[in-house]
Protein backbone atom coordinates (compact mmCIF):
# COMPACT_ATOMS: atom_id res chain seq x y z
CA UNK A 1 0.00 0.00 0.00
CA UNK A 2 2.76 2.23 1.16
CA UNK A 3 4.15 3.55 -0.19
CA UNK A 4 5.49 5.57 -2.67
CA UNK A 5 7.60 9.22 -2.16
CA UNK A 6 10.59 7.91 -1.81
CA UNK A 7 10.94 6.48 -5.01
CA UNK A 8 9.80 9.39 -6.46
CA UNK A 9 12.22 11.68 -4.41
CA UNK A 10 14.77 8.81 -6.03
CA UNK A 11 13.15 9.14 -9.52
CA UNK A 12 13.97 13.40 -9.57
CA UNK A 13 17.59 13.11 -7.39
CA UNK A 14 19.01 10.78 -10.79
CA UNK A 15 21.04 12.52 -13.59
CA UNK A 16 22.77 10.00 -15.66
CA UNK A 17 21.29 9.09 -19.24
CA UNK A 18 22.08 6.51 -21.14
CA UNK A 19 21.23 7.30 -24.47
CA UNK A 20 20.68 4.26 -27.16
CA UNK A 21 17.94 3.86 -29.16
CA UNK A 22 15.86 1.18 -29.08
CA UNK A 23 12.04 0.39 -30.62
CA UNK A 24 9.98 -1.18 -28.96
CA UNK A 25 9.48 -4.31 -30.67
CA UNK A 26 13.58 -5.00 -30.25
CA UNK A 27 13.90 -4.03 -26.56
CA UNK A 28 10.55 -6.03 -25.89
CA UNK A 29 11.64 -8.72 -28.26
CA UNK A 30 15.20 -9.10 -28.28
CA UNK A 31 16.22 -7.38 -24.82
CA UNK A 32 13.34 -7.57 -22.45
CA UNK A 33 14.35 -10.98 -20.70
CA UNK A 34 18.31 -10.39 -20.46
CA UNK A 35 16.73 -6.81 -18.74
CA UNK A 36 14.87 -8.71 -16.01
CA UNK A 37 17.43 -11.23 -15.34
CA UNK A 38 20.10 -8.74 -14.92
CA UNK A 39 17.83 -6.97 -12.58
CA UNK A 40 16.77 -9.58 -10.54
CA UNK A 41 20.45 -10.47 -9.87
CA UNK A 42 21.19 -6.56 -9.50
CA UNK A 43 18.42 -5.61 -6.92
CA UNK A 44 18.43 -8.74 -5.36
CA UNK A 45 14.51 -9.64 -6.21
CA UNK A 46 13.70 -13.45 -5.77
CA UNK A 47 11.29 -13.09 -8.27
CA UNK A 48 8.65 -10.91 -10.61
CA UNK A 49 6.11 -10.96 -13.11
CA UNK A 50 5.51 -8.66 -15.88
CA UNK A 51 2.62 -8.26 -18.58
CA UNK A 52 2.53 -6.26 -21.42
CA UNK A 53 -1.31 -5.61 -22.84
CA UNK A 54 -1.60 -3.54 -26.26
CA UNK A 55 -4.51 -3.20 -28.66
CA UNK A 56 -6.98 -5.29 -26.73
CA UNK A 57 -4.12 -8.62 -26.44
CA UNK A 58 -1.68 -9.71 -24.49
CA UNK A 59 1.80 -9.21 -25.85
CA UNK A 60 3.76 -10.22 -22.62
CA UNK A 61 2.86 -12.56 -19.48
CA UNK A 62 5.88 -14.03 -17.91
CA UNK A 63 7.10 -15.08 -14.62
CA UNK A 64 10.51 -14.61 -13.23
CA UNK A 65 12.85 -16.11 -10.87
CA UNK A 66 11.65 -18.14 -8.10
CA UNK A 67 8.51 -17.36 -5.53
CA UNK A 68 11.02 -17.79 -2.20
CA UNK A 69 14.64 -17.46 -1.73
CA UNK A 70 16.74 -21.00 -1.89
CA UNK A 71 13.81 -22.64 -3.58
CA UNK A 72 13.46 -24.04 -6.84
CA UNK A 73 9.71 -23.13 -7.27
CA UNK A 74 9.72 -20.96 -10.48
CA UNK A 75 7.03 -17.89 -10.57
CA UNK A 76 4.58 -18.51 -13.43
CA UNK A 77 1.70 -16.01 -14.57
CA UNK A 78 -0.62 -17.34 -11.99
CA UNK A 79 1.33 -17.09 -9.14
CA UNK A 80 0.05 -14.36 -6.36
CA UNK A 81 2.09 -10.96 -5.63
CA UNK A 82 0.15 -8.66 -2.56
CA UNK A 83 -0.35 -6.14 -4.86
CA UNK A 84 -0.67 -3.42 -1.88
CA UNK A 85 -2.05 0.09 -3.04
CA UNK A 86 -3.04 -1.09 -6.69
CA UNK A 87 -5.88 -2.21 -4.52
CA UNK A 88 -6.94 1.26 -4.04
CA UNK A 89 -8.04 1.41 -7.70
CA UNK A 90 -10.63 -1.45 -6.76
CA UNK A 91 -11.87 0.30 -4.36
CA UNK A 92 -12.56 3.54 -6.37
CA UNK A 93 -13.86 2.03 -8.77
CA UNK A 94 -16.22 -0.11 -6.53
CA UNK A 95 -17.86 3.34 -5.29
CA UNK A 96 -17.60 4.55 -8.94
CA UNK A 97 -19.98 1.64 -10.48
CA UNK A 98 -22.73 2.25 -7.48
CA UNK A 99 -22.69 5.99 -8.30
CA UNK A 100 -23.28 4.64 -11.96
CA UNK A 101 -26.41 2.15 -10.62
CA UNK A 102 -27.75 4.59 -8.25
CA UNK A 103 -26.71 3.21 -4.89
CA UNK A 104 -25.39 6.30 -3.75
CA UNK A 105 -23.78 9.74 -5.06
CA UNK A 106 -20.06 10.72 -4.77
CA UNK A 107 -20.90 13.62 -3.10
CA UNK A 108 -22.70 12.41 -0.33
CA UNK A 109 -21.39 13.05 2.53
CA UNK A 110 -20.11 10.61 4.43
CA UNK A 111 -22.03 10.94 7.06
CA UNK A 112 -25.03 10.25 5.29
CA UNK A 113 -23.75 6.81 5.11
CA UNK A 114 -22.00 6.29 8.20
CA UNK A 115 -23.65 8.75 11.22
CA UNK A 116 -20.94 7.18 13.49
CA UNK A 117 -17.89 8.49 11.17
CA UNK A 118 -15.99 10.95 13.05
CA UNK A 119 -12.68 13.20 12.37
CA UNK A 120 -10.45 15.64 14.66
CA UNK A 121 -12.57 18.64 13.38
CA UNK A 122 -16.38 18.34 13.69
CA UNK A 123 -17.00 21.24 10.43
CA UNK A 124 -14.53 18.48 8.74
CA UNK A 125 -16.34 15.31 9.67
CA UNK A 126 -19.76 16.90 8.85
CA UNK A 127 -18.83 18.25 5.55
CA UNK A 128 -16.13 15.40 3.74
CA UNK A 129 -17.79 13.49 1.28
CA UNK A 130 -17.02 9.98 -0.71
CA UNK A 131 -14.44 11.88 -3.25
CA UNK A 132 -12.28 13.40 -0.13
CA UNK A 133 -11.75 9.47 1.04
CA UNK A 134 -10.97 8.56 -2.53
CA UNK A 135 -8.70 11.63 -3.38
CA UNK A 136 -6.79 12.05 -0.14
CA UNK A 137 -7.72 15.45 0.79
CA UNK A 138 -8.65 15.20 4.15
CA UNK A 139 -5.59 17.33 5.19
CA UNK A 140 -3.57 14.53 6.44
CA UNK A 141 -0.17 14.20 5.94
CA UNK A 142 0.88 11.64 3.42
CA UNK A 143 0.79 8.05 5.99
CA UNK A 144 -0.34 10.19 9.02
CA UNK A 145 -1.55 7.64 11.60
CA UNK A 146 -0.23 4.19 9.52
CA UNK A 147 2.31 3.03 12.11
CA UNK A 148 -0.86 2.52 14.29
CA UNK A 149 -2.59 0.70 11.38
CA UNK A 150 -0.21 -0.99 9.14
CA UNK A 151 0.60 -4.84 10.55
CA UNK A 152 -1.07 -4.24 14.25
CA UNK A 153 -3.51 -6.25 15.80
CA UNK A 154 -6.06 -3.53 15.96
CA UNK A 155 -9.49 -4.18 14.30
CA UNK A 156 -11.06 -2.09 11.21
CA UNK A 157 -13.32 -0.41 14.31
CA UNK A 158 -10.47 0.62 15.98
CA UNK A 159 -9.09 1.90 13.33
CA UNK A 160 -11.65 4.27 12.42
CA UNK A 161 -11.32 5.45 16.44
CA UNK A 162 -8.15 6.07 16.34
CA UNK A 163 -8.45 8.00 12.95
CA UNK A 164 -11.18 10.12 14.72
CA UNK A 165 -8.36 11.69 17.13
CA UNK A 166 -5.35 12.00 14.55
CA UNK A 167 -5.14 15.65 14.31
CA UNK A 168 -4.57 16.32 10.19
CA UNK A 169 -1.03 18.02 9.95
CA UNK A 170 -2.97 20.43 7.23
CA UNK A 171 -6.24 22.25 6.56
CA UNK A 172 -9.40 20.36 5.28
CA UNK A 173 -8.77 19.87 1.20
CA UNK A 174 -5.28 22.24 1.37
CA UNK A 175 -3.21 19.46 0.16
CA UNK A 176 -2.97 15.98 -1.12
CA UNK A 177 -1.55 13.52 1.65
CA UNK A 178 -1.69 9.73 1.06
CA UNK A 179 -4.29 8.62 3.82
CA UNK A 180 -4.28 4.54 4.38
CA UNK A 181 -7.00 4.65 6.54
CA UNK A 182 -9.86 7.09 4.56
CA UNK A 183 -10.27 4.32 1.93
CA UNK A 184 -10.60 1.72 4.65
CA UNK A 185 -13.67 4.27 5.42
CA UNK A 186 -14.95 4.50 1.97
CA UNK A 187 -15.32 0.24 2.27
CA UNK A 188 -17.47 0.87 4.82
CA UNK A 189 -19.90 2.27 3.02
CA UNK A 190 -20.04 -0.59 0.44
CA UNK A 191 -22.30 -2.57 3.14
CA UNK A 192 -24.59 0.30 3.45
CA UNK A 193 -24.84 0.84 -0.23
CA UNK A 194 -24.84 -2.17 -1.34
CA UNK A 195 -25.47 -4.68 0.99
CA UNK A 196 -22.30 -7.08 0.39
CA UNK A 197 -18.94 -6.38 2.42
CA UNK A 198 -16.06 -4.60 0.29
CA UNK A 199 -14.30 -8.01 -0.50
CA UNK A 200 -17.85 -9.68 -1.12
CA UNK A 201 -18.59 -6.72 -3.81
CA UNK A 202 -15.57 -6.94 -5.59
CA UNK A 203 -15.58 -10.69 -6.26
CA UNK A 204 -19.11 -10.42 -6.80
CA UNK A 205 -18.89 -7.29 -9.39
CA UNK A 206 -15.28 -7.47 -10.24
CA UNK A 207 -13.21 -10.07 -9.99
CA UNK A 208 -15.33 -12.88 -11.16
CA UNK A 209 -17.11 -10.81 -14.12
CA UNK A 210 -13.62 -10.07 -15.41
CA UNK A 211 -12.50 -13.98 -14.80
CA UNK A 212 -10.05 -13.24 -12.02
CA UNK A 213 -10.40 -16.19 -10.57
CA UNK A 214 -7.34 -16.78 -8.17
CA UNK A 215 -7.35 -12.96 -7.25
CA UNK A 216 -8.11 -12.77 -3.03
CA UNK A 217 -9.33 -9.42 -1.32
CA UNK A 218 -8.43 -10.46 1.81
CA UNK A 219 -4.30 -10.36 3.27
CA UNK A 220 -5.75 -13.58 5.69
CA UNK A 221 -6.25 -15.75 2.55
CA UNK A 222 -3.06 -15.42 0.76
CA UNK A 223 -1.44 -18.00 3.51
CA UNK A 224 -3.73 -20.57 1.99
CA UNK A 225 -2.94 -20.50 -1.75
CA UNK A 226 -0.84 -23.21 -3.40
CA UNK A 227 0.67 -21.10 -6.19
CA UNK A 228 1.90 -17.57 -4.09
CA UNK A 229 5.08 -15.61 -4.08
CA UNK A 230 6.57 -15.48 -0.63
CA UNK A 231 7.49 -12.22 1.11
CA UNK A 232 11.00 -10.47 1.62
CA UNK A 233 13.12 -7.48 2.05
CA UNK A 234 16.92 -6.70 1.68
CA UNK A 235 18.71 -5.91 5.33
CA UNK A 236 22.41 -5.23 4.86
CA UNK A 237 22.74 -6.47 1.93
CA UNK A 238 21.34 -9.59 2.39
CA UNK A 239 17.71 -10.97 1.35
CA UNK A 240 15.80 -12.48 3.78
CA UNK A 241 11.99 -13.73 3.68
CA UNK A 242 9.74 -12.00 5.71
CA UNK A 243 5.62 -12.61 7.41
CA UNK A 244 2.93 -11.54 5.38
CA UNK A 245 1.59 -8.02 5.85
CA UNK A 246 -1.43 -8.32 7.98
CA UNK A 247 -3.57 -5.47 6.84
CA UNK A 248 -6.95 -6.44 6.18
CA UNK A 249 -7.56 -3.45 9.29
CA UNK A 250 -7.40 -0.80 6.16
CA UNK A 251 -8.23 -3.92 3.66
CA UNK A 252 -9.55 -1.56 1.05
CA UNK A 253 -6.51 0.64 0.86
CA UNK A 254 -3.85 -2.56 0.05
CA UNK A 255 -4.68 -5.99 0.83
CA UNK A 256 -5.32 -7.51 -2.14
CA UNK A 257 -3.20 -10.20 -3.95
CA UNK A 258 -3.27 -11.07 -8.04
CA UNK A 259 -1.43 -12.26 -10.54
CA UNK A 260 -0.29 -10.75 -13.85
CA UNK A 261 -2.38 -13.65 -15.19
CA UNK A 262 -5.40 -12.18 -13.36
CA UNK A 263 -4.43 -8.42 -13.37
CA UNK A 264 -4.31 -8.48 -17.18
CA UNK A 265 -8.26 -8.64 -17.22
CA UNK A 266 -8.27 -6.12 -15.27
CA UNK A 267 -6.10 -3.76 -17.68
CA UNK A 268 -7.59 -4.80 -20.52
CA UNK A 269 -11.53 -3.69 -19.22
CA UNK A 270 -10.01 -0.52 -18.27
CA UNK A 271 -8.02 0.06 -21.87
CA UNK A 272 -11.79 -1.05 -23.04
CA UNK A 273 -14.12 1.47 -21.51
CA UNK A 274 -14.85 -1.89 -19.22
CA UNK A 275 -16.01 -4.19 -21.19
CA UNK A 276 -14.69 -8.01 -21.24
CA UNK A 277 -15.39 -8.93 -24.68
CA UNK A 278 -18.87 -7.43 -25.13
CA UNK A 279 -19.96 -7.58 -21.56
CA UNK A 280 -19.95 -3.81 -19.94
CA UNK A 281 -18.92 -4.89 -16.60
CA UNK A 282 -17.75 -1.46 -15.67
CA UNK A 283 -20.17 1.21 -16.43
CA UNK A 284 -17.78 3.70 -18.64
CA UNK A 285 -18.95 6.07 -16.68
CA UNK A 286 -17.88 4.60 -13.77
CA UNK A 287 -14.08 4.57 -15.75
CA UNK A 288 -14.06 8.29 -16.22
CA UNK A 289 -14.88 8.94 -12.67
CA UNK A 290 -12.45 7.42 -11.21
CA UNK A 291 -9.70 9.29 -13.78
CA UNK A 292 -11.50 12.59 -12.95
CA UNK A 293 -8.38 14.57 -11.44
CA UNK A 294 -9.95 15.59 -7.73
CA UNK A 295 -6.10 16.58 -6.12
CA UNK A 296 -2.88 18.32 -7.32
CA UNK A 297 0.24 17.42 -5.98
CA UNK A 298 2.48 19.34 -7.93
CA UNK A 299 3.11 20.32 -12.16
CA UNK A 300 5.08 16.73 -12.38
CA UNK A 301 8.40 15.61 -13.30
CA UNK A 302 10.49 13.58 -15.54
CA UNK A 303 14.05 12.36 -15.37
CA UNK A 304 14.54 12.78 -19.09
CA UNK A 305 11.14 13.38 -20.47
CA UNK A 306 8.42 16.23 -20.66
CA UNK A 307 5.63 15.43 -18.11
CA UNK A 308 3.11 18.40 -17.37
CA UNK A 309 1.30 17.91 -14.26
CA UNK A 310 0.52 14.91 -11.45
CA UNK A 311 -2.55 14.58 -10.13
CA UNK A 312 -5.04 12.13 -8.37
CA UNK A 313 -7.68 10.72 -8.88
CA UNK A 314 -10.33 7.98 -7.38
CA UNK A 315 -7.70 5.40 -6.64
CA UNK A 316 -5.77 6.34 -9.38
CA UNK A 317 -2.24 8.85 -9.71
CA UNK A 318 -2.87 10.83 -13.06
CA UNK A 319 0.09 12.14 -15.13
CA UNK A 320 1.16 13.98 -18.60
CA UNK A 321 3.96 12.19 -20.15
CA UNK A 322 5.26 13.15 -23.71
CA UNK A 323 1.31 14.31 -24.45
CA UNK A 324 -0.12 11.69 -23.44
CA UNK A 325 -2.49 10.57 -20.06
CA UNK A 326 -0.45 8.21 -18.04
CA UNK A 327 -2.99 6.68 -15.36
CA UNK A 328 -1.13 4.51 -12.77
CA UNK A 329 -0.40 3.18 -9.33
CA UNK A 330 2.20 1.89 -7.38
CA UNK A 331 1.12 -0.54 -4.48
CA UNK A 332 3.90 -1.36 -1.33
CA UNK A 333 2.94 -3.60 1.49
CA UNK A 334 5.55 -6.10 3.69
CA UNK A 335 7.30 -8.02 1.19
CA UNK A 336 6.26 -6.68 -2.29
CA UNK A 337 6.05 -3.48 -4.51
CA UNK A 338 4.06 -3.81 -7.65
CA UNK A 339 3.09 -1.37 -10.46
CA UNK A 340 -0.04 -0.68 -13.16
CA UNK A 341 0.43 1.95 -15.82
CA UNK A 342 -2.43 2.65 -18.36
CA UNK A 343 -2.17 4.64 -21.36
CA UNK A 344 -5.20 4.51 -22.92
CA UNK A 345 -3.90 6.66 -25.79
CA UNK A 346 -1.70 4.28 -26.48
CA UNK A 347 -4.55 1.40 -25.70
CA UNK A 348 -0.85 0.14 -23.38
CA UNK A 349 -1.11 -1.56 -20.27
CA UNK A 350 1.96 -2.28 -18.11
CA UNK A 351 2.01 -4.79 -14.85
CA UNK A 352 5.10 -5.51 -12.79
CA UNK A 353 5.02 -7.13 -9.58
CA UNK A 354 7.85 -8.42 -7.07
CA UNK A 355 8.10 -10.14 -4.25
CA UNK A 356 10.94 -7.76 -2.08
CA UNK A 357 9.91 -4.59 -0.88
CA UNK A 358 13.92 -3.19 -1.09
CA UNK A 359 13.82 -2.28 -5.04
CA UNK A 360 12.88 0.21 -7.46
CA UNK A 361 12.88 -1.73 -10.35
CA UNK A 362 9.29 -2.55 -10.29
CA UNK A 363 8.92 1.54 -11.60
CA UNK A 364 11.93 1.24 -13.84
CA UNK A 365 10.66 -1.39 -15.84
CA UNK A 366 7.57 0.42 -16.23
CA UNK A 367 9.03 3.64 -17.40
CA UNK A 368 11.23 1.46 -19.74
CA UNK A 369 8.78 0.47 -21.39
CA UNK A 370 6.34 3.05 -21.53
CA UNK A 371 9.33 4.89 -23.49
CA UNK A 372 9.43 1.94 -26.00
CA UNK A 373 6.59 1.54 -26.76
CA UNK A 374 6.33 5.89 -27.14
CA UNK A 375 9.44 5.22 -29.25
CA UNK A 376 11.63 7.24 -26.75
CA UNK A 377 15.36 6.61 -26.29
CA UNK A 378 16.46 3.88 -24.53
CA UNK A 379 17.73 4.62 -20.68
CA UNK A 380 18.49 1.70 -18.78
CA UNK A 381 15.89 2.75 -15.91
CA UNK A 382 17.08 0.04 -14.10
CA UNK A 383 21.00 1.01 -13.77
CA UNK A 384 19.96 4.55 -12.87
CA UNK A 385 17.79 4.20 -9.79
CA UNK A 386 19.92 1.36 -8.76
CA UNK A 387 23.09 3.79 -8.73
CA UNK A 388 20.49 6.01 -6.76
CA UNK A 389 19.87 3.25 -4.75
CA UNK A 390 23.20 1.92 -3.89
CA UNK A 391 24.02 5.52 -3.01
CA UNK A 392 21.89 6.05 -0.73
CA UNK A 393 22.90 3.13 0.75
CA UNK A 394 26.28 3.87 1.02
CA UNK A 395 25.30 7.10 2.48
CA UNK A 396 23.01 4.87 4.97
CA UNK A 397 25.34 3.11 5.98
CA UNK A 398 27.82 5.47 6.90
CA UNK A 399 25.76 7.46 8.98
CA UNK A 400 24.98 3.51 10.66
CA UNK A 401 28.56 2.95 11.28
CA UNK A 402 29.06 6.11 13.04
CA UNK A 403 26.04 5.84 15.65
CA UNK A 404 27.87 2.57 16.36
CA UNK A 405 30.76 3.81 16.81
CA UNK A 406 29.60 5.73 19.19
CA UNK A 407 27.48 3.13 20.53
CA UNK A 408 31.09 0.95 20.75
CA UNK A 409 32.60 3.75 23.04
CA UNK A 410 30.27 3.40 25.63
CA UNK A 411 29.21 7.36 26.11
CA UNK A 412 27.38 7.53 29.29
CA UNK A 413 23.73 8.53 29.27
CA UNK A 414 22.35 11.21 30.83
CA UNK A 415 20.87 8.73 33.55
CA UNK A 416 20.98 5.44 34.69
CA UNK A 417 19.88 3.00 32.28
CA UNK A 418 16.76 1.59 34.49
CA UNK A 419 15.72 5.33 34.47
CA UNK A 420 14.30 4.99 31.25
CA UNK A 421 12.43 1.99 31.77
CA UNK A 422 9.32 1.31 32.73
CA UNK A 423 5.14 2.12 31.09
CA UNK A 424 4.35 4.62 28.65
CA UNK A 425 1.58 6.13 26.32
CA UNK A 426 0.56 7.72 23.18
CA UNK A 427 -2.79 9.59 23.69
CA UNK A 428 -3.86 7.67 20.28
CA UNK A 429 -1.61 5.03 19.83
CA UNK A 430 -2.24 3.18 23.62
CA UNK A 431 0.76 1.93 25.50
CA UNK A 432 4.75 0.75 24.90
CA UNK A 433 6.76 -0.79 27.33
CA UNK A 434 10.74 -0.22 27.99
CA UNK A 435 13.14 -3.16 30.02
CA UNK A 436 16.74 -2.66 30.38
CA UNK A 437 18.27 -6.23 28.86
CA UNK A 438 21.77 -6.64 28.58
CA UNK A 439 22.91 -3.02 28.63
CA UNK A 440 20.17 -2.31 26.02
CA UNK A 441 16.74 -0.99 26.29
CA UNK A 442 14.23 -3.23 24.76
CA UNK A 443 10.70 -1.01 23.70
CA UNK A 444 7.80 -2.72 22.97
CA UNK A 445 4.56 -1.87 21.63
CA UNK A 446 1.12 -2.41 22.41
CA UNK A 447 -0.55 -3.24 19.07
CA UNK A 448 2.45 -4.48 17.74
CA UNK A 449 3.48 -7.78 19.95
CA UNK A 450 5.50 -9.09 17.67
CA UNK A 451 7.44 -6.44 16.74
CA UNK A 452 9.66 -4.62 18.92
CA UNK A 453 12.99 -1.82 19.17
CA UNK A 454 16.66 -2.03 20.45
CA UNK A 455 17.87 0.85 21.96
CA UNK A 456 21.38 1.74 22.66
CA UNK A 457 23.20 4.09 24.19
CA UNK A 458 24.64 7.56 22.03
CA UNK A 459 25.30 9.29 25.24
CA UNK A 460 22.99 11.79 26.94
CA UNK A 461 19.68 11.33 26.47
CA UNK A 462 19.62 9.82 22.69
CA UNK A 463 20.05 6.26 21.69
CA UNK A 464 20.11 4.11 18.36
CA UNK A 465 16.82 2.31 17.68
CA UNK A 466 17.02 -0.86 15.65
CA UNK A 467 13.74 -2.48 15.04
CA UNK A 468 12.77 -5.80 14.76
CA UNK A 469 11.10 -5.87 11.33
CA UNK A 470 13.41 -4.33 9.16
CA UNK A 471 10.26 -2.82 7.70
CA UNK A 472 10.54 -0.25 10.85
CA UNK A 473 13.94 0.95 9.94
CA UNK A 474 16.34 2.36 11.78
CA UNK A 475 16.13 5.58 13.94
CA UNK A 476 17.91 8.27 16.26
CA UNK A 477 15.45 8.39 19.04
CA UNK A 478 15.42 11.19 22.02
CA UNK A 479 14.06 10.89 25.25
CA UNK A 480 12.94 14.10 26.70
CA UNK A 481 14.22 15.01 30.50
CA UNK A 482 12.78 17.00 32.91
CA UNK A 483 14.59 18.08 36.13
CA UNK A 484 16.13 14.54 36.29
CA UNK A 485 13.56 12.64 35.47
CA UNK A 486 12.41 11.12 32.14
CA UNK A 487 9.14 12.73 30.33
CA UNK A 488 8.66 11.29 27.26
CA UNK A 489 10.75 9.17 24.45
CA UNK A 490 9.99 10.47 20.64
CA UNK A 491 9.25 7.06 18.11
CA UNK A 492 9.60 7.50 14.69
CA UNK A 493 9.73 4.57 12.02
CA UNK A 494 10.92 4.16 8.71
CA UNK A 495 9.49 6.72 6.14
CA UNK A 496 8.13 3.75 4.05
CA UNK A 497 5.93 3.65 7.18
CA UNK A 498 5.31 6.79 8.45
CA UNK A 499 6.61 10.34 8.66
CA UNK A 500 5.14 11.67 11.42
CA UNK A 501 6.65 11.38 15.11
CA UNK A 502 5.10 10.01 18.01
CA UNK A 503 5.53 11.19 21.15
CA UNK A 504 5.34 8.88 24.47
CA UNK A 505 4.95 9.89 28.00
CA UNK A 506 6.17 8.03 31.19
CA UNK A 507 3.92 7.18 33.59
Amino acid sequence: MKKLFSIFCLIAASATVFAQNKTSRAFVSDSLDAYVERALKEWQIPGAAVCIVKDGKVLVMKGYGVKETGKPDKVDENTLFMIGSNTKAFTGTAMAMLAADKKLSLDDNVVKWLPEFKLYDPWVTKNANIRDLLSHRLGFETFQGDFMYFDSDLTAAEVRQKLALVKPLYGYRERWGYTNAAFLVAGDIIPKAAGKTWAEYLKEKIFTPLGMNNTLALSADIIKATNRASAHTVTDKKIQKISYGRIDNIAPAGSISSSVSDMSKWVLAQLNNGKKDSVQVIPISAIDETRLPHSILGSGGSMYNRSHFSLYGLGWFLESYEGRRIVAHTGGVNGFVTSVALIPEENLGIIVLTNTDSNNFFDALKRELVDAYLSLPYRDYSKVYLQGFEDNEKRMGEWEKKKRDTIAMKTATALPLASYAGDYNHAIYGKMKITVENAKLIMKFEHHTDRYGTLEPLGGNRFFCTYSEALYGKRVLPFTVKDGKVVSLTVRVADFVEYTPYEFFKN
